[in-house]
């Protein structure tokens, strides 16, 4: 592992980072499509956006908050209807994340915004396991899906969508929450999620974004989350960071998601610096790409260039990254040593 990176300035760190191995561990499928992907697909399925062409719908991305986001974001997947629509969506982002380096991906996926649609389970979960599957042979990134729960939803409907995934357990390898967390607490779904961890798959969860502290505290206790996506909000409570530390919780960190949702009026806002000096193990990542302005290599152009981080910290991220993923502990031997390897010729 390096240990001096003095030597490194500001403009070779941002191409190191660049060139760098990293894990993108929160990352919403859906959010990947591309207004121009998404008229594509609506064109050939005969289905019409609200919008007139892909520059409008683009414009309309001027969101308030969590909410404003999720109205175009659910408007946008109504295109998707077909297995091949999903292949598309999920391999158009792994080539931009093999560009990126991304060496895992662990991609969210939400059957219940298609179901709900009619779209049956298995043509949303075979078509993004078969981009999956190519990405591992052609693209050499290796990457894993993760069912998630809407949390505006019932606990009824999560178990029902359970039910439905039962023959396709082999292809995703955990569980989250996401959607809107107003209203919402992760206690909603501990029934569920405690069915999730008997049947051995892992538990993510979104918490501490829109929600206090004392939603992160819940998806640890009553989810049994092994990482809390987001969680920027746990430093309003000391006693929630020392347990975060202590047990070595990974925050997923959206930085261009946090400014476009108002958590942070401006990047140069961003409470990263301070999660990174309470020893917490934050890493970043893109959340919704499409909606939010950039790829995860375009979260840490801007996080570096907006805020006080040193090569260490960057250095640090990348590895929390790589660390905080459920790769088997050989590949992530793997990754970090390639890791090592490049800011040592930095």
């Amino acid at each position: 592992m390096p240990h001096d990176f003095s030597h490194i300035s500001a403009a070779r760190l941002t191409a190191l980072v660049a060139a760098a191995p990293k894990a993108e561990l929160h990352l919403h499928i859906e959010g990947t499509l591309e207004p121009e992907l998404a008229f594509e697909i609506g064109r050939r399925n005969g289905v019409a956006l609200p919008f007139p062409d892909p520059a409008a719908m683009r414009r309309a991305y001027a969101f308030t908050d969590l909410q404003s986001f999720l109205d175009i974001y659910y408007a946008a997947a109504a295109v998707l209807l077909h297995e091949q629509d999903f292949f598309d969506l999920a391999w158009a982002y792994l080539v931009k994340a093999a560009a990126d380096n991304v060496a895992r991906a662990e991609i969210f996926f939400d059957p219940q915004t298609h179901t709900a649609r009619g779209v049956p389970f298995e043509t949303v979960v075979r078509g993004l396991a078969r981009a999956v599957e190519r990405a591992r042979a052609e693209l050499g990134v290796s990457a894993a899906l993760i069912m998630c729960f809407l949390r505006h939803l019932s606990e009824r409907e999560a178990f029902e969508t359970l039910e439905r995934s039962e023959p396709y357990r082999e292809h995703f390898i955990g569980v989250g929450l996401d959607s809107g967390e107003r209203g919402n607490p992760p206690e909603k779904f501990t029934g569920v999620f405690a069915k999730c961890r008997a049947l051995g798959l892992h538990a993510v969860a979104h918490a501490g974004e829109e929600g206090p502290p004392a939603s992160i505290t819940g998806a640890l206790d009553a989810l049994g989350a092994e990482r809390i996506d987001h969680g920027v909000r746990c430093l309003e409570d000391p006693a929630v960071v020392a347990r975060l530390v202590r047990d070595r919780i990974p925050l997923t960190v959206c930085p261009f998601s946090n400014v476009k949702l108002r958590v942070f009026d401006r990047l140069a806002d961003h409470n990263l610096p301070r999660l990174l000096a309470a020893g917490l193990r934050a890493s970043l990542h893109s959340d919704d790409p499409a909606y939010f302005g950039g790829s995860v290599n375009d979260n840490y152009r801007g996080s570096l260039a907006a805020l006080p981080l040193t090569a260490a910290d960057a250095y640090t991220l990348l590895r929390n990254s790589l660390e905080s993923s459920f790769l088997e502990p050989s590949e992530v031997i793997r990754h970090v040593t390639r890791l090592d390897e490049v800011f040592a010729a930095g």
